[in-house]
């Protein structure tokens, strides 16, 4: 499969069992062996369960739960919408069970964001993963970090979605994850270029394909 240009557009898709879960469309920022680096801003074209989509403009983790216990029977009734609120640069190493993430305000960088998830799979259009729920959010000085959606990750364990198998890598993975931050290597290492990085002002908004 081909590298990416840079400036290129690409798609993010979860795919659970052969269907697609989510569509985000990303801005390609380096492509390489190491890793495949996009970025995103509000207004970039998405597509997600209408229930996650729900639970958001409410508030309310409720749909969310139901969104997960559809997803574990098949179903995936996706909606359209745009990204909101910050920017984002994504750090996707290939074989890696996990992304490193980075979200801006007009403040700055306002945290690191570990995302748990399959390894890329590379499509024609962009690439493949699957979010396996939990993540783990750290600060922008790297001095502190702290779990999120531990909840969701043992729901989706009932649920049989995260099989054992997958289980055990992202144990693996979340030790990684943590020897780079206490290491300062991948993103961590240049944490400072980071957290200077914005989105650039002339560069259009990711748009997902019409077909």
């Amino acid at each position: 499969m081909r590298s990416f240009e840079a400036g290129e557009t690409v798609v993010r898709r979860d795919v659970y069992r052969g269907r697609v879960w989510s569509e985000q469309a990303l801005r390609v920022v380096a492509d390489s062996t190491d890793a495949l680096v996009t970025a995103c801003a509000p207004g970039a074209e998405l597509r997600r369960p209408w229930r996650y989509v729900q639970a958001c403009a409410d508030g309310d983790r409720f749909p969310r739960c139901e969104a997960l216990e559809a997803m574990a029977m098949g179903e995936s009734e996706l909606v359209g919408g745009v990204w909101q609120d910050t920017e984002l640069l994504l750090w996707k190493p290939p074989t890696a069970w996990f992304s490193v993430n980075a979200f801006y305000t007009s403040a700055g960088m306002r945290n690191w964001y570990v995302n748990f998830e399959h390894p890329i799979r590379r499509t024609r259009g962009g690439f493949d993963t699957f979010d396996l729920a939990v993540d783990l959010i750290v600060a922008p000085d790297l001095s502190r970090w702290h779990w999120k959606d531990e909840d969701e990750y043992a729901q989706v364990r009932r649920l049989g979605i995260v099989t054992d198998a997958e289980y055990r890598a992202v144990d693996a993975a979340r030790d990684q994850a943590l020897a780079m931050i206490e290491e300062r290597t991948g993103p961590f290492g240049d944490a400072a270029v980071w957290r200077s990085w914005r989105w650039g002002p002339g560069w259009p908004v990711p748009r997902l394909p019409r077909s």
